[in-house]
Parts: C-alpha cells; sequence; structure tokens
C-alpha cells in the first residue's frame, strides 16, 4: 500500500487520521521530534533568533539554540494503511499561545516536551491541557549534559497527576520518539474510554 492508493484490485481505503500536538517551552525539542518521525519533509516556520527578540525569547540552559518556531511545525506518519497521524508542533514562546485553541481543535491529545534543566517552561502546556481536558504524556528529553533524574522526582516537580504517563525520550530518536506517540495513543484511548464510562453513570 502506498499512501493514498491501494494495491491492484482492492478498493482504496480512506485513512483514518488522528491529530497530535507536540507542545512545551522554548529550545525543548518540539521541531527536531517531529522532523525525527515525520515519513514526509516536516513543514517548519522557524527564523533565526535575533538581538530585538533577546527580551522575550529566553535561550539560558539553550545557548546553542539560533532559530526558533513561529507558526508551527507540521508532519505526518502512516501508522498503517488506514491509520495515519499528523503531528502538529506548537510554538512555545509565551505571544505565540493564542495559536494553541486553533491547533487544539479536533487533536487526539499531546505529547508535552519537557527538559530536566528548564521544567518550569512546560507548566503552560501541561495546565492548558489539564483545564481543557485534553489527554496528553510528559516526554522528558534527555539531552546530552542534562542532570538525569527519576521518573518519580520528575513526576513531583511537575505535580503531574499518577495517570498522567511520563517518558523518557530522545527526541532526535525516530525509535524513541515512537514509543511516547505509542504511549500517548495508549493513554488517549483509555482516557476517552473511562470519560465515557463516567458519563454513562
Amino acid at each position: 500500500m502506498i499512501f493514498g492508493r491501494s494495491e491492484r484490485g482492492k478498493p482504496p481505503v480512506e485513512p483514518v487520521t488522528l491529530k497530535i500536538l507536540v507542545a512545551g517551552g522554548f529550545g525543548v525539542g518540539k521541531t527536531t521530534l517531529v522532523g525525527a518521525v515525520s515519513e514526509i519533509r516536516p513543514l517548519r516556520t522557524e527564523e533565526l533568533l535575533t538581538e530585538a527578540g533577546r527580551p522575550v525569547d529566553d535561550i539560558s540552559g539553550v545557548e546553542g539554540k539560533h532559530t526558533t518556531t513561529v507558526a508551527m511545525d507540521f508532519g505526518r506518519i502512516t501508522v498503517r494503511e488506514n491509520l495515519v497521524l499528523y503531528l502538529f508542533g506548537t510554538p512555545g514562546q509565551e505571544r505565540f499561545w493564542f495559536m494553541w485553541d486553533e491547533l487544539s481543535e479536533g487533536a487526539l491529545g499531546a505529547v508535552v516536551l519537557a527538559d530536566t534543566r528548564r521544567l518550569e517552561d512546560c507548566f503552560a502546556a501541561i495546565d492548558y491541557f489539564e483545564r481543557r481536558s485534553i489527554p496528553f504524556v510528559v516526554g522528558v528529553n534527555c539531552f546530552e549534559g542534562a542532570a538525569r533524574y527519576p521518573i518519580e522526582t520528575v513526576r513531583q516537580a511537575l505535580d503531574l497527576d499518577d495517570g498522567v504517563p511520563l517518558l523518557l525520550c530522545d527526541a532526535r530518536d525516530r525509535e524513541s520518539v515512537k514509543e511516547v506517540l505509542i504511549g500517548l495513543v495508549r493513554h488517549a484511548m483509555a482516557y476517552t474510554a473511562g470519560r465515557r464510562r463516567a458519563a454513562t453513570v
């Protein structure tokens, strides 16, 4: 099966499409994560950091970063012939948060990327998805040189509910990112099923 076409003699399959958001603070690896798993060349809206943006783009802890996403990243993964994931990487800076409502419309769920050097940067994303009852997982991006902490220590620092999965990952590694996405899909399915059961009680 080639995406959009069917094998000879078989009717075309209309794929189910699922929308997943990738959120988190500035410089946490959202663009890298989308690029690591996308089967198409990712759409990126990155611009060079400038002196004018220095007062609002805090690069402490990510001094090597030279670009920033100013709209969104977009990628696609065909899981099987009838299931396609669309990934939307959200901009991390506060001045672009107005876009989150549009991007989150119809989303299956979200991956909130976290950096242990700047954990506070992902609080806004966690709060956003909690308030809107959008299922999410937290992926701790294991940067080289960053301190490693036990999962439970990070969970406590983020004040996460017990039901929210917290996973270690490497946003550069395709297999690692796939595990995070699989974790999100499983969590979102369980979350939705739980809400349906609660609604019928």
